[in-house]
């Protein structure tokens, strides 16, 4: 059983979740837990900012080298430094048990929080109509992924780092089908990153497959929202 209620030294109940996957060799949960970090969800966000700037140079034809910037340290104050500094307040106020957000009732201040940081991110960028339609749709894509993420969390403990990787793989793949050559490679880069967080989540977390399949589903479902309404 993937899950269960069992008795503490407490003689409290408490939830019991075994992983999916039998345990693996040290190297195998230390190379998971490194693909989990580098890949965590408030970093997502900022490979793909780089990526549009970088290797779509022609979405910011109009841009100069310091808006460019600009552009990528807003990604990284707001996806990125804002939750991380914003977890780490809340649990030293003792809101939450552990900055990891290993239960359902650790997420929902968080994701309460973040959706504010999302939707100020794709507002400013809607308001700017210099900005490329990609980043504008990929920056709702992210608001309304933590939105449902945070429903879908009263239920289940939804795999955050599926809702992420899902969103990046839509967006690559929605790029390429804009027409863009040459991005066969980075479909398969996607899609191999995609394979080994999923995975790496299964080796080194609870997660139940409900929970990062269900995560990679609302990702690519945010992504393909924030497409038609971005």
């Amino acid at each position: 059983m993937p899950s269960g209620l069992v008795i503490d030294d407490q003689n409290e109940l408490q939830e019991f979740r075994n992983t999916i996957l039998s345990p693996q060799p040290v190297v195998i949960r230390v190379l998971a837990k490194i693909i989990s970090y580098i890949f965590h969800p408030v970093f997502v966000p900022v490979y793909i900012a780089w990526f549009i700037i970088n290797i779509q140079p022609y979405l910011f034809a109009g841009f100069g080298e310091w808006k460019k910037t600009t552009t990528m340290i807003q990604f990284l104050v707001m996806y990125a430094f804002f939750p991380i500094v914003t977890t780490l307040l809340l649990k030293r106020l003792d809101f939450i048990k552990s900055i990891f957000l290993k239960t359902q009732r650790d997420r929902i201040i968080p994701y309460i929080i973040c959706m504010i940081y999302y939707f100020w991110v794709w507002y400013v960028l809607y308001r700017q109509p210099d900005y490329p339609p990609a980043i504008v749709q990929f920056s709702l894509a992210i608001f309304i992924a933590s939105i449902i993420g945070l429903m879908a969390n009263i239920y289940f403990k939804i795999s955050m780092h599926a809702i992420s990787v899902g969103v990046m793989l839509t967006f690559i793949i929605l790029q390429a089908l804009t027409g863009n050559d040459g991005f066969g490679v980075y479909i398969s880069v996607a899609l191999l990153i995609t394979g080994l967080v999923c995975t790496s989540r299964f080796i080194v977390s609870d997660h139940t497959r409900l929970e990062v399949y269900g995560g990679l589903i609302a990702g690519i479902l945010s992504q393909l929202i924030g497409n038609w309404f971005g």
